[in-house]
This record gives structure tokens, C-alpha cells and sequence, in this order.
């Protein structure tokens, strides 16, 4: 039996635990996002670094995995992918020639429009049975969750 499967004989109390949802969803949410990305031979990062490239401009790499979350180390391999494939370029800082910036190329704006897409898709999947007002107030809820659990959300003292 697999980990994340309830069943009959899994207890009722264990069923419920809100966290225990919340992972077991978590989970099936980033399997189906990972495969349906491998499909478009690509990768949760791929697409993490294109973005964040599109929308803040290039970056050096330390930048660059400070504005996605990417380790430096694992940032190093996401960025060799990309600039094979010819969606960023790697140039000299000019301002420091020991740092390189990372640049979207426009093919790698082209590619990352196509994830966009399927992305998308993907969490039609993944939310499939919640309306759209119901995934708009699961978004803000699991949004509120993330701040108040990294250290952002306001303190009891400040309510």
C-alpha cells in the first residue's frame, strides 16, 4: 500500500489531520506538476528561473537563487540546462567581471510562455473539484498559512 493512500482501514482521525491533508495533497499537487512538466521535457526550476528572470530582469546567479529559492549549488546545473537549450545567456557582470548575470533569451521567453500554459493546466488538475471562488479562498488560505509559517504573518501581540 502507498504511503499517501487512505483507505477504509486508515483511522478516521488520522483521515482528518489537517496537516496530514494538506502533505498528502501537497504531494499528489507536486507529482502531477512534476511529471506534466517532464512531458514538456522540462523542470519545476526550469520554470522557476525563467520566470523569475521575466518578471525582475536578469539576475546575477546569486540573485537569482535568492529570488527563486534555489540552492546556489543546484542553481549552477538549472542554468548550464537553460543555456544549452538556449533559453538564458551567461555573461560577464560589468560592473563586478567575477559575477555572471543571467539573461532570458527569446526562446526562453517563447518557452516559458508555453509552461505558463501548461502549467496553468496543471492546477485546473490539481484543483479540479473546487469552484473558482472556492480556489481563490483555498489560494488566499494556503497563502495566509505560508506567511504566518515562514516568519511573516503577524504576531499574536500585533493583532
Amino acid at each position: 500500500m502507498n504511503m499517501t493512500d487512505d483507505t477504509p482501514a486508515t483511522p478516521v482521525s488520522l483521515r482528518l489531520l489537517p496537516s496530514r491533508m494538506l502533505s498528502l495533497v501537497a504531494m499528489h499537487s507536486d507529482r502531477l506538476v512534476s511529471e506534466g512538466l517532464a512531458r514538456a521535457d522540462a523542470r519545476k526550476w526550469h520554470y522557476a528561473a525563467l520566470v523569475a528572470l521575466r518578471e525582475a530582469g536578469p539576475a546575477s546567479q546569486a540573485e537569482l537563487s535568492r529570488r527563486t529559492g534555489i540552492y546556489r549549488s543546484d542553481l549552477v546545473a538549472v542554468i548550464n540546462e537553460l543555456a544549452e537549450r538556449g533559453f538564458v545567456e551567461r555573461a560577464p557582470d560589468p560592473a563586478d567581471r567575477r559575477r555572471n548575470v543571467i539573461t532570458i533569451t527569446p526562446e526562453g521567453l517563447r518557452h516559458v510562455r508555453r509552461l505558463h500554459t501548461l502549467i496553468a493546466g496543471l492546477q485546473d488538475d490539481v484543483l479540479a473539484p473546487l469552484s473558482q471562488p472556492e480556489r481563490e479562498q483555498f489560494s488566499a488560505f494556503l497563502a495566509r498559512l505560508l506567511e504566518h509559517h515562514s516568519g511573516r504573518g503577524s504576531s499574536p501581540e500585533q493583532d
